[in-house]
């Protein structure tokens, strides 16, 4: 038997990823995927049309949609001018939250799943942010921006790799931003974080490891809201399907898509267990649901190798019981901090080798927009803060005509690893390349 070969090339991982999208039924990694050639110029580094008055179209009012719709309407400057949603009282419920805001009345678009275009050809929006189920974010955010509009979109921003490309390309194309709306990047601990890492707290960063670990089995068998969608990936896809939350913060810390890029992954899945016991435990045997088969490992595994040598642990489980962990670990040749609960660990600290609390560094390095607005965003924001944090840094990069934090290379690279760690979990965790997104 002739020996194999245990030197892969990069050659070898783009045909390991073509092989195993080939048996999944999706597309795998060919060269040009790899690194395309451009659409347009870069919106790396693109600002802002300088705005005195920020207008909003929404398009999907549900629960996240009306939440976030809120924290922006607590931000000066801000106007709501309209809101969509294929359920009319939705549309209906965000008009009057808008008008309790001290606002004009929105226009409503509920006619059907497409009259979200319509909001899109209004000439007097500015800014579209999108809270729709995910297999509407790219079609939706390729409208907003061909329509002359920046865009920002709830997490994951889009499912494949070639919808990765197709925002990529649209935004270079008509050099319009495409955001991923990733709240967990404004928390007061990640931002603390940042701060740290920024300035050399924790030395050279080494390795990262970040999760979704979120009990959510109750909420994908609901017959109502996520209920409704969320489940039905489980039943066709096996890796991690939701990596954002974790993989954001971690992306910032190692300064991914500035001075690193993620260059390789591997993945492995667990057994499909939660959905099946949970569904035998509280669902009654005639129910519908009972037709369904789930596929999708419980816990997926994943480690990320960028191209400056750093490993990162990214990790997915919403159906098994446990407390919410998104780890949030950074580690440098000088320290370490983890969080759930927030701790740090910097070489020579007081207490030996014993994990110490944030307290005594907050006065150094909390965030200046948690400063600026920490106790604000604590009274009246989501998660904690951060999702007031997020809308008000939105609107200040729009005012003042800044680039944004995150851009349409960030919402790619950020949630291809969906597709990758299917690829992968299908080849026996074989090495799969991440697309270049920024081509060089």
């Amino acid at each position: 038997m002739k020996r194999e070969n245990k030197n892969l090339t990069r050659r070898d991982l783009l045909k390991s990823a073509a092989a195993a999208g080939a048996g999944m039924g999706i597309a795998g990694l060919s060269e040009e995927a790899v690194s395309a050639a451009p659409a347009g110029r870069s919106v790396r580094g693109m600002k802002f049309e300088k705005r005195d008055t920020v207008r909003l179209g929404i398009i999907g009012v549900g629960g996240r949609g009306t939440g976030v719709m809120r924290e922006f309407l607590a931000v000066d400057n801000v106007e709501v001018v309209a809101v969509c949603d294929v359920d009319k009282e939705k549309t209906e419920r965000a008009q009057k939250y808008v008008e309790k805001a001290g606002k004009k009345t929105p226009a409503a678009y509920f006619k059907n799943d497409r009259d979200f275009e319509n909001l899109c050809k209004r000439d007097d929006i500015d800014f579209i942010y999108i809270a729709t189920p995910w297999d509407w974010h790219a079609p939706m955010a390729i409208a907003a921006m061909n329509n002359g509009k920046h865009c920002g979109v709830e997490v994951p921003a889009v499912n494949t790799l070639k919808e990765c490309w197709d925002i990529v390309n649209t935004s270079e194309k008509t050099q319009r931003h495409c955001m991923i709306m990733e709240n967990c990047c404004y928390g007061s601990s990640e931002m603390m974080v940042l701060n740290m890492v920024r300035e050399g707290l924790l030395g050279e960063l080494l390795h990262a490891e970040c999760a979704y670990d979120h009990d959510l089995r109750e909420l994908l068998f609901s017959n109502e809201g996520e209920g409704l969608w969320r489940r039905f990936p489980h039943m066709k896809r096996n890796g991690n399907l939701y990596p954002t939350h974790g993989l954001g913060p971690v992306a910032f810390y190692m300064d991914i898509n500035r001075t690193d890029r993620f260059d390789y992954m591997v993945s492995m899945s667990s057994p499909s267990l939660g959905l099946d016991e949970w569904r035998a435990a509280k669902i009654p045997k005639d129910d519908p649901k009972w037709k369904e088969k789930y596929v999708c490992g419980d816990v997926n595994t994943s480690l990320i190798r960028t191209t400056k040598g750093r490993t990162i642990m990214l990790q997915h489980n919403i159906t098994s019981p446990r407390p919410y962990d998104r780890i949030n670990q950074i580690q440098g040749t000088k320290g370490i901090f983890q969080d759930y609960p927030a701790r740090i660990y910097v070489e020579g600290q007081k207490g030996g080798e014993r994990w110490a609390t944030l307290d005594g560094y907050k006065d150094k390095y909390e965030h200046p927009l948690w400063k600026q607005v920490g106790e604000l965003a604590r009274k009246n924001g989501g998660h904690g803060g951060m999702d007031f944090i997020m809308c008000y840094r939105l609107i200040q990069c729009i005012r003042e005509g800044l680039a944004p934090d995150m851009d349409v290379y960030d919402a790619a690279a950020w949630s291809a690893p969906a597709q990758l760690s299917e690829m992968s979990v299908a080849r026996g965790s074989m090495p799969v390349k991440f697309p270049i997104f920024m081509r060089g």
